[in-house]
């Protein structure tokens, strides 16, 4: 399965890039047990991330940013399995989970509850 990772990426920083890298470090940490259960882990900052600077942003939150960071990981979603909602407030990743339920994706809240691959 593709799973995407959703958590706090800016909830709760103000956005300050210490702390957003901070919640970034903990989206990441998930991904290599991911990848050990046999899955492709997928993390939408990390597609996002490069579009946003590529496209010239100035600052987390400003209108390039918006117009990129939560459409890439909707448009992520439809290519996914499954989606991994870690804890710890998040409306973004709120709406992801929401986007996977009508999509028919699988929703787990724990590593623990992916199965390994067949």
């Amino acid at each position: 399965m593709m799973i995407l990772i959703a958590g706090p990426y800016r909830s709760g920083t103000n956005n300050n890039l210490e702390l957003i890298k901070k919640n970034m470090n903990r989206l990441e940490s998930m991904a290599l047990p991911i990848f050990r259960k046999g899955h492709i882990p997928m993390i939408g900052e990390w597609v996002a991330n490069p579009l946003i600077e590529s496209a010239g942003s100035k600052e987390v939150g400003d209108d390039i940013f918006n117009e990129i960071q939560y459409p890439t990981a909707h448009r992520l979603l439809i290519k996914c399995d499954a989606i991994l909602r870690i804890e710890g407030d998040s409306k973004g990743a709120d709406q992801d989970v929401e986007i996977a339920k009508k999509l028919g994706l699988k929703v787990y809240y724990n590593l623990k509850e992916i199965p390994g691959a067949k």
